[in-house]
């Protein structure tokens, strides 16, 4: 199998690809910015990696959408700051590059395996959110940060007009805040805009306090990324065609816990980490911070986000195994190991 994977450079992609290349035959394509997260695959004859913009290699794309079996347009904003400073931004990357791509896999007859998002949940009521059965709902025009989750809605219902219409073949999944090593880079966080896991790791780094926005008690649900690869590449097989046409939420409702607790979790590993001792850094503390202070008058807060993945388990047998602080602790190594090969680029400049 010939695998297209735009944004191959990201957390996704550079995952999708180590277990692609360790699992299988199978060959990928990859476009990005960069390939610092893929660099131990480039000498490997199955990895064809092309430096280059979404928005740019328009030629290299549709040639590639035509050369390949499956498509996996992974390339997005995905961090909430943005969403409420830059809305054009994410709605131009987000909306309508993905779009033309998604438009030539109807033209070439490819199958698209599409990253939706949790987000197109927006506020909904139900315990569990459901593929099939939860509403959507989301706030009102001028909060900005909804533009993201419609952005992926809309996406979602014209790939799904397209398979009911023109046969186009798809699957949309699903992540409910996907975490490991590789999240993002340390640097991400420098302006206070990154992922949450990445944002507190950066603050422990530097002996500041971790921001809880309002309280920190909006819960999140978060799935190891070794779990999450589980489930994707169920879906890239496709045994039987049982993921075509098909929703799915990827995630782990057993990791279910609030920001307060996550930053409670990620002091108390970071108090004994040898980095940390070694470093003479302080051990971590939180504060309290207003949501319009933190990101803007544009931003609005779920209080909690639970997948079902019953359909996850009933077609592929799914089932994720890593405890939220296992995930920590892997995620956490990862970034004082990045944080080290830094300091040495720096040296070595100096």
């Amino acid at each position: 199998m010939k695998v297209l994977i735009l944004g191959v450079n990201g957390f996704i992609g550079s995952h999708l690809v180590d277990r692609i290349m360790q699992d299988t035959d199978w060959e990928v394509y990859g476009l990005d910015l960069g390939a610092h997260k893929v660099a131990e695959h480039l000498a490997n004859p199955r990895f064809h990696f092309v430096e280059g913009d979404i928005t740019i290699s328009k030629e290299w794309i549709e040639y590639h959408i035509k050369k390949c079996d499956v498509v996996l347009p992974l390339v997005a904003i995905a961090t909430p700051k943005v969403y409420v400073t830059d809305p054009l931004r994410v709605f131009e990357l987000d909306f309508e590059e993905n779009l033309r791509v998604v438009r030539q896999c109807v033209k070439y007859k490819k199958r698209v395996v599409f990253p939706s998002t949790s987000e197109v949940y927006g506020m909904c009521p139900d315990e569990e959110f459901d593929e099939y059965e939860s509403p959507l709902v989301t706030g009102p025009i001028p909060m900005n940060r909804w533009i993201y989750s419609t952005s992926k809605q809309l996406l979602d219902r014209v790939i799904w007009a397209y398979g009911f219409q023109q046969g186009l073949r798809f699957t949309l999944f699903r992540p409910f805040n996907w975490m490991g090593p590789k999240l993002d880079s340390l640097n991400t966080a420098k302006e206070g805009s990154s992922r949450l896991v990445t944002q507190f790791s950066w603050n422990l780094f530097n002996g500041e306090p971790l921001q809880l926005v309002d309280g920190g008690t909006a819960r999140r649900c978060f799935i190891d990324v070794a779990d999450a690869m589980d489930g994707i590449m169920a879906v890239l097989r496709n045994e039987g065609g049982k993921a075509d046409g098909q929703i799915f939420n990827i995630g782990n409702p057993a990791n279910d816990y609030s920001v307060r607790e996550i930053a409670a979790m990620m002091i108390a590993i970071w108090k004994d980490h040898p980095f940390r001792l070694e470093r003479g850094i302080a051990e971590g503390s939180t504060v309290e911070t207003g949501s319009g202070e933190f990101y803007g008058k544009g931003y609005q807060d779920v209080a909690r986000r639970t997948p079902s993945i019953k359909r996850m388990q009933a077609t592929f047998g799914f089932e994720p195994k890593v405890s939220m602080i296992d995930s920590l602790k892997k995620t956490i190594d990862f970034f004082v190991e990045e944080h080290k090969a830094q300091e040495k680029v720096v040296e070595t400049e100096n």
